[in-house]
């Protein structure tokens, strides 16, 4: 197909936010060819994959980003179909940091501001499930649920979700709470250090400072790219301001998760311990010290928490439901890691240990 009868086979325009990361490039390689794309990022690399325009932004900036609407519109015009907003501060370190307030609000507000000269079909947000009150097991979170961030990322999103929600107008807005995402290669920080701590049989991960029965609820990658595609093709069809929760229907437990890991990996089933939480926070404390060890102080007390979705409203609005979950395809992610563990380790940013380090160096 040449160029031009590409063109004429777009339906119309989509920008994306955070367009180089995870999510963003994974949207654009789905979408190339049904849209015009622009990927909207800051300057340098990574940058969004070559299906895309891509266009610096520097979302901190009015001036950045007054430029980047400057060359949309002179190039593509004053009709957008949906603006997906996935650009966003994350911190592991349970340091505070200005950022939140800065890129992931702020921004948003500074976004929308400049989106007042376009015609925009649709607003797509994303959001995070963990801006909800912890639940107990077998008590799904529906969307009207109870709102309790406690930590400084979920409260940046409510933050930004009620930001949007005065300042939208007339904008169609589409607020997508969404689960710990993960791939095949993994992908996700809290995922990877514990498939880390068993591969390595370090002496902390027999040890968990929470209930192993609760956890967190995970979204494979091509779910949440399903997720988004189904929310741009039915934005005629959906309410004008609507949040809607996107993850798997179970929750994996830690326990769970530490079972089915050390028998992938090792052939066993992996004994975990509860450890009371000042003597957990204090190990932490002791081990950040030297170092920078993932298991901070502050994630001792969030280590109780437990999150399960009920996604009838995706169901329902999207005709979404996911085709994969972390348990099934836990055996894939080993795999990988076994196939090629410095790879492995590299595609998660974790540090190499001493025996992997020999390997990537021959």
């Amino acid at each position: 197909m040449n160029n031009s009868s590409l063109k004429e086979n777009q339906e119309g325009v989509i920008v994306i936010t955070g367009s180089s990361g995870l999510i963003g490039s994974a949207l654009i390689k789905r979408l190339a060819g049904k849209f015009k794309l622009i990927g909207l990022d800051r300057d340098g690399p990574p940058y969004p994959p070559k299906e895309a325009e891509c266009i610096p932004m520097d979302i901190t900036s009015v001036e950045s980003i007054s430029r980047a609407m400057d060359r949309i519109y002179y190039e593509y015009g004053s009709k957008i179909t949906s603006v997906v907003h996935l650009a966003a501060f994350y911190d592991f370190s349970g340091k505070p940091s200005n950022l939140y307030d800065e890129i992931t609000v702020k921004g948003t507000g500074r976004l929308l501001n400049a989106l007042q000269r376009f015609e925009v079909e649709q607003f797509i947000f994303s959001s995070t499930n963990l801006i909800y009150k912890p639940t107990t097991p077998g008590r799904k979170i529906a969307e009207d649920c109870p709102i309790e961030p406690n930590w400084a990322y979920p409260e940046s999103k409510v933050h930004t979700e009620n930001l949007i929600a005065v300042k939208r107008g007339n904008l169609n807005t589409a607020i997508l709470r969404i689960a710990g995402i993960y791939d095949d290669w993994c992908h996700s920080i809290p995922i990877s250090h514990q498939i880390q701590r068993i591969y390595e049989k370090q002496f902390t991960s027999h040890f968990y400072s929470g209930n192993v029965n609760h956890g967190n609820v995970f979204l494979h990658l091509e779910d949440m790219i399903d997720a988004l595609e189904a929310t741009i093709t039915k934005r005629k069809s959906l309410p004008a301001n609507i949040a809607i929760n996107i993850g798997e229907p179970e929750t994996p437990t830690y326990e769970e998760l530490q079972e089915e890991i050390g028998l992938l990996i090792h052939g066993e089933e992996w004994k975990t311990y509860e450890i009371p939480r000042p003597l957990a926070k204090a190990g932490a404390w002791g081990m950040d010290l030297f170092g920078d060890p993932f298991i901070k102080p502050w994630m001792i007390d969030r280590a109780d928490d437990h999150y399960e979705l009920d996604i009838t409203r995706a169901k329902d609005l999207l005709d979404w439901v996911p085709k994969y979950s972390l348990l099934a395809d836990l055996p894939i992610i080993i795999q990988n890691l076994k196939k090629d563990p410095v790879r492995w380790y590299k595609e998660n940013d974790l540090k190499l240990p001493a025996s992997l380090k020999e390997v990537a160096n021959n």
